[in-house]
């Protein structure tokens, strides 16, 4: 991660703790610094977490000061930090309903790199698993495929989103693939994605950047999220 290649000093943290209460609602990058340095408070090792996890201590000692609303998002940011990279995608299962029909998502394998598409830097996370309906105690139906998501930054704010294309060739056609990426989608994030129907027929699935805070929690998808984050908070989108 390239923002944070060298350990936290003394001095750095000092800054960012003179920096509050603005840290809370300055760009992307402070709440990044924030999640990390709750990271590296758990998963940091001798000097370097120490440090973090003072500095955790010290800006929720702060936030707690500023209010209700300023602690309580603090809070958030910090729990969401010390969930990064806490599970793996491999082998994770988990049962969501979607529609009111329950399915069961095995995740077989899956990982995450950044592309560049005509001066635009992309972010691609493909997840090989199989979805299933739940009828009873069986599965049925069950589908084994690769699932991909390609988040970009938009607009003249920057803003993250996400989208994939729901597959005419799949089981069951577009409906249904776009109903397996929904349960997919729910059960690694929590939240289910928009589902978008075209004109032309197709099937746009929509994510936003929400559901790339659920991605963060797989080590599979952690680091590579992070970068993409800080690189492309730094630059405008060409288009």
């Amino acid at each position: 991660m390239c923002l944070f290649a060298s350990p936290f000093s003394t001095s750095l943290i000092m800054r960012l703790c003179t920096a509050m209460p603005h840290l809370l609602s300055t760009p992307h990058i402070s709440r990044v610094l924030m999640a990390y340095a709750a990271w590296l408070s758990i998963y940091g090792s001798g000097e370097q977490q120490r440090l973090a996890a003072e500095f955790v201590s010290y800006i929720l000692q702060r936030a707690e000061k500023a209010g209700e609303k300023v602690y309580e998002k603090a809070t958030r940011i910090v729990e969401e930090g010390k969930a990064w990279g806490s599970l793996t995608l491999k082998g994770f299962e988990k049962e969501v309903e979607v529609n009111g029909e329950k399915h069961k998502v095995k995740v077989i394998d899956g990982g995450a790199v950044e592309e560049d598409k005509g001066g635009r830097k992309l972010l691609r996370i493909k997840i090989t698993a199989e979805v299933g309906r739940v009828e009873g105690e069986h599965i049925v139906d069950r589908v084994v495929r690769e699932y991909t998501i390609t988040y970009g930054r938009y607009g003249r704010d920057n803003v993250v989103l996400g989208f994939a294309t729901a597959r005419a060739d799949a089981p069951g056609g577009r409906e249904a693939d776009a109903e397996r990426y929904s349960a997919l989608i729910k059960a690694l994030t929590g939240k289910e994605p928009r589902i978008r129907h075209m004109k032309d027929g197709g099937i746009m699935i929509e994510y936003y950047e929400g559901h790339l805070e659920g991605f963060r929690r797989f080590t599979e998808l952690a680091d590579a999220i992070e970068e993409w984050l800080e690189e492309t908070s730094r630059r405008r989108p060409t288009h």
